[in-house]
């Protein structure tokens, strides 16, 4: 696997298209650290790392509103493999006028375009959600 970033968004997209309660996939700290910005920011119900077999392995629960429709509406990955895609604090999108996300990894660790604004910090835009 090239991209894990990618792979990650493109599960949590089909899943929540399947209207499926929860997903579970191979576990790694980035991994863990996106899903924990979607989880602060309201996309992601919660999740769960567990170890299964000597592997650990990452479930996570999806969200939706009171008629099954998925809170997560999309995600798109921005910095690739093959381009990275880096900017200052001033330069972060605000996606949908603020209905949405950027993910961004910065100095500080992995945080959301509003939190990396106010703490003035830059860093490689890793994707949106909205």
């Amino acid at each position: 696997m090239n991209d894990p970033i990618a792979d990650l968004l493109t599960r949590i997209r089909n899943a929540s298209a399947a209207r499926r309660r929860y997903i579970d996939l191979p576990h790694s700290k980035l991994k863990e650290g996106v899903v924990k910005v979607l989880k602060q920011t309201g996309f992601v119900a919660h999740y769960l790392v567990k170890e299964e077999n000597k592997k650990v392995k990452m479930r996570i629960f999806l969200k939706y509103s009171g008629e099954r429709q998925p809170v997560l509406q999309g995600l798109k990955r921005i910095s690739k493999p093959s381009l990275r895609k880096y900017v200052g604090c001033h330069a972060i999108p605000r996606v949908l006028s603020g209905m949405g996300i950027a993910i961004v990894s910065t100095s500080q660790g992995l945080m959301d375009g509003e939190r990396a604004r106010d703490a003035r910090m830059g860093g490689e835009l890793l994707a949106i959600a909205w």
